[in-house]
């Protein structure tokens, strides 16, 4: 694999055109065309469509620009790690994390690390479940949290802490005064959803499947957060677990168990070779404290 026409590719992408990807790679606008092409013919992908001068991603463009950004990422950190290797002995913890649990139950975690462990070097990074999974079997990082039980077989799980999905919604919506709400009520109400795919979409859509019911989502969103601060704004209503609304204030909303109940859990996701690495133990045992401040009967619980 030509590493500079994955630069070229990328540039293209970022840059906008081939002209300012061959400014920020000093090469001609032709040099940097044929290492596009050289590209699409060794993936046998087309990257992009060609209309005058502008290029415009494909789908298949799209789906490599992730692997590829991936890949580049890597290759970037090279200079820096070998520095670290030079300089000194430098102990790093490489953490992945499920968007939905990060600021409440992560973040925190981080932070009671470092405090214990002030000369360690942490890196914090987002992910889907399944692009977590990957990069773990990848070896991107040394330990990860999110949803469990995992899929991929080359990882394994180790659940925490157990969830029960609820209604988030505002104080003075004309539901707030149940004390547990069924999927008939909301399904004709203005629902904030996440988008197709996601693990948090594909729960709450089974649980309407399972009732014989399909909601009708107002508003789609990649992030649970945003959900939830739509509801605050009073955008609509939104389906979600407490712990992953832990990190909003709590007098701007309220929230109800729903109903049929549903409980999903989350936990530690490791490579499934080899031990533990000792930082990583250290870690999980930071995310047990944390859970711990976060229990409430019968929305979080421990496992």
């Amino acid at each position: 694999m030509n590493i500079k026409a994955l630069r070229a590719f990328r540039l293209v992408v970022t840059e906008g055109s081939v002209n300012g990807a061959a400014r920020a790679l000093h090469l001609s606008q032709p040099a940097v065309s044929r290492l596009i092409a050289l590209l699409e013919s060794e993936l046998k992908l087309t990257l992009f469509l060609r209309s005058g001068r502008r290029m415009i991603l494909t789908d298949e463009g799209q789906a490599f620009l992730h692997e590829a950004g991936r890949i580049l990422a890597n290759l970037d950190e090279i200079p820096r790690i070998a520095n670290e290797i030079r300089s000194s002995k430098v102990r790093r913890l490489r953490i992945v994390t499920m968007p939905r649990v990060a600021l409440s139950l992560v973040c925190p975690a981080v932070a009671l690390f470092t405090r214990r462990f002030p000369d360690v070097h942490v890196s914090v990074d987002l992910r889907t479940r399944r692009d977590l999974e990957q990069w773990l079997v990848g070896k991107e990082y040394d330990i990860g949290f999110g949803g469990t039980p995992v899929t991929h077989p080359a990882v394994r799980g180790n659940s925490l802490v157990k969830v029960r999905l609820e209604v988030l919604l505002c104080k003075d919506h004309h539901l707030a005064g149940k004390e547990e709400i069924a999927v008939e009520d909301i399904v004709s109400e203005r629902l904030i959803g996440q988008l197709p795919g996601l693990l948090l979409r594909q729960q709450i859509d089974d649980i309407f499947d399972s009732c014989g019911l399909k909601p009708v989502y107002s508003v789609i969103t990649s992030s649970s957060q945003i959900a939830c601060q739509l509801v605050i704004a009073g955008a609509g209503i939104t389906i979600i677990d407490r712990l992953s609304a832990d990190s909003f204030d709590h007098t701007q909303f309220v929230m109800r168990p729903l109903l049929p109940a549903r409980w999903f859990n989350f936990g530690v996701i490791l490579p499934k070779a080899g031990d533990v690495p000792p930082l990583a133990q250290e870690f999980i045992d930071c995310l047990k404290s944390e859970v711990d401040n976060h229990l409430v009967p019968g929305s979080i619980e421990r496992i």
